[in-house]
């Protein structure tokens, strides 16, 4: 995973959590590899755990570790194979009149009350749809690695914000809320390829999204963009679509 003189690599702990329900499949018990402790974590070493399917909420690094099931699969972009499809174009074009401003971890409150009201409406009943401000600034301000916020503008009113983290060797998308009540919208679709856009001026190769669940279809989204890799038994490889 590292070239062998990492110390800081081979200093790292790994455990297995304790058993917990599944967020994405019902009637499944989840489990997580996590890697401790995160003051060593910081981005070159994250970006060799991402590229071995690892993820990161807040200072928190995990990958899924359950008894028995292999159902989340990371998933990247390649970044120089993409091709936008006819659907995708036209999002690009729609939301054209968005400005991006990337800013650093910084608590705004404008970014809270749209985190909230998206969870309130996308998420009502989990859990983050209740968070505190502690809470939010946790999962969404706290980093050990290479991070930005990246926040989406339609005139004044703060549309979309994106948690990207910049890897070695990629943009890792690991958290985007938006306007959840705005009709004719697709501004996570947008978001995605405006990530792409920017590795592709960076000259980063890939763009990470996240697990992908063939059974959760919440995470359907992700295999409109082709081609995407999974990492199979340890292999990033062109995922084979059913």
């Amino acid at each position: 995973m590292s070239h062998p003189n990492d110390s800081r690599l081979i200093r790292l702990q790994f455990y297995a959590t304790a058993p917990y329900p599944c967020s994405y499949l019902d009637d499944h018990m989840a489990r997580s590899q996590v890697a401790i402790p995160a003051e060593l974590i910081d981005t070159h070493i994250y970006s060799q755990l991402v590229r071995n399917g690892f993820r990161r909420s807040g200072l928190f690094t995990y990958r899924p570790w359950c008894d028995q099931c292999r159902a989340c699969v990371p998933v990247r972009l390649q970044v120089a194979d993409f091709a936008p499809d006819r659907t995708q174009r036209r999002t690009w074009k729609r939301h054209g009149d968005l400005t991006v401003t990337m800013l650093p971890l910084e608590y705004r409150d404008a970014h809270y009350q749209l985190y909230h009201r998206y969870q309130k409406s996308r998420h009502a009943g989990g859990g983050m749809d209740e968070d505190s401000r502690e809470q939010y600034e946790n999962f969404i301000l706290k980093s050990q690695v290479d991070s930005f916020l990246a926040e989406f503008r339609q005139g004044d009113a703060v549309k979309m914000v994106s948690l990207v983290d910049r890897l070695s060797d990629g943009l890792s998308s690991v958290y985007t809320f938006f306007e959840p009540d705005d009709a004719g919208t697709s501004y996570g679709t947008y978001n995605i390829l405006w990530q792409v856009e920017l590795a592709r001026q960076l000259g980063l190769p890939y763009v990470y999204l996240g697990y992908w669940i063939g059974a959760c279809r919440k995470m359907a989204y992700k295999t409109s963009f082709k081609p995407i890799e999974g990492l199979i038994d340890g292999v990033w490889r062109p995922l084979r679509l059913p």
